[in-house]
């Protein structure tokens, strides 16, 4: 499978990963991971979603995952034409969400190789240190993959909360 990269991340696609950040500021202040993602039809429909690893006691409750839940019911030919914003590149298994989904294009701010940076482990457990890239190289269809989006404020909302 080839994974397009369009022209690149435009003031649009900013304004909504900066919205994916203040997302992923509330989940932290609320106590869960700090990850935010939103989804953007065509038609401009939007929908939101936080993480909820810790508040829900749920270890699938990423922002990613939680998003595809909440979109699920919009169909394969809408989300086809949507576009998924995240305040960090998804794991492994956000990106299977995101691909088993059927949504076209996925933009992010903060790439998972600085995350992994930031994080030893996360309740004694390691990361997986395995880029959406990777996984949706594997997939049979192509989706449009921009960034990581060069936002200070990605990166911010991380600081101090892993150590």
């Amino acid at each position: 499978m080839t994974i397009v990269t369009s022209s690149g991340i435009n003031a649009i696609d900013e304004a909504y990963l900066e919205r994916a950040v203040a997302l992923a500021w509330d989940a932290r202040k609320r106590g869960d991971h700090p990850f935010g993602a939103l989804l953007v039809a065509a038609d401009g429909t939007v929908a939101e979603a936080l993480n909820s690893t810790v508040t829900q006691s749920d270890p699938t409750g990423h922002a990613e995952t939680n998003l595809v839940r909440v979109a699920g019911g919009w169909g394969m030919a809408v989300l086809g034409e949507s576009t998924l914003y995240t305040s960090t590149e998804p794991c492994a298994m956000c990106a299977g969400a995101i691909y088993w989904s059927g949504i076209g294009r996925m933009v992010f701010a903060f790439a998972s190789d600085e995350l992994s940076a930031m994080v030893d482990e996360e309740e004694g457990v390691p990361p997986l240190r395995l880029s959406s890239r990777e996984v949706f190289a594997r997939g049979g269809r192509p989706i449009v993959v921009d960034g990581p989006a060069d936002l200070a404020s990605a990166a911010d909302v991380h600081r101090g909360f892993w150590r």
